[in-house]
């Protein structure tokens, strides 16, 4: 039986594709909004696509930030991606206007400073040494990219004490943190093929 695992379903996210690209990597996962089940599993995924409002007014709704608020705190893992990955900051700030956001890493979520927006297709990425996340993965491995916004300033994680893998596109940008439990990727890891899978698998390994 593989790792249980809860895609929380807030209204937002591309819930089948990380469905089925967690069971390819292994996981017996479940899509749901059933925040004792978000609670209770090994591993929580916090999808995202669109706006960071509107993930964070989903997010609320449902009454799920308290739940993965506590998870990382109790050390039970947490992986973000594109935009969960971006909610899991201080704030974010779309056209002027900033919403706060879960506040479970430091920093905040800007547009970035490109010709060409939004950012959509494949980057190389930078990982630090000792990276679970990106473990065994070559330096020339590409993840899919596609968004507007993102963690231009890692300063406020490098002092937290994450480890911090950054791309390119106009400016360098944060592609993936790991602190403790808390993962997160602004890239794809359920669109990145073969790459994508062995991050997955990377991170079930962790559980």
């Amino acid at each position: 039986m593989g790792k249980r695992i809860v895609v929380l379903d807030y209204g937002s996210g591309n819930l089948r594709s990380a469905e089925r690209a967690l069971e390819r990597a292994g996981a017996d996962v479940t899509v749901t909004d059933d925040l004792t089940a978000a609670a209770e599993a090994e591993g929580l995924v916090v999808p995202g696509v669109g706006a960071f409002a509107a993930c964070m007014a989903g997010i609320e709704a449902l009454g799920a930030g308290p739940v993965i608020a506590e998870r990382v705190g109790a050390g039970r893992p947490v992986l973000g991606i594109c935009v969960g990955m971006q909610v899991l900051f201080e704030h974010g700030d779309e056209h002027g206007v900033v919403t706060k956001g879960l506040g479970l890493l430091p920093g905040g979520v800007t547009r970035l400073p490109a010709e060409r927006l939004p950012h959509m297709g494949w980057n190389t990425v930078h990982p630090p040494r000792g990276s679970v996340l990106l473990a065994g993965l070559p330096a020339d491995a590409r993840f899919y990219f596609v968004h507007s916004y993102g963690v231009t300033d890692p300063t406020g994680l490098a002092a937290a004490g994450a480890a911090v893998t950054t791309t390119t596109h106009g400016t360098e940008f944060v592609a993936a943190v790991e602190r403790g439990p808390l993962s997160a990727t602004q890239f794809h890891p359920e669109k990145s093929a073969d790459t994508g899978a062995i991050l997955l698998r990377n991170w079930l390994a962790t559980l």
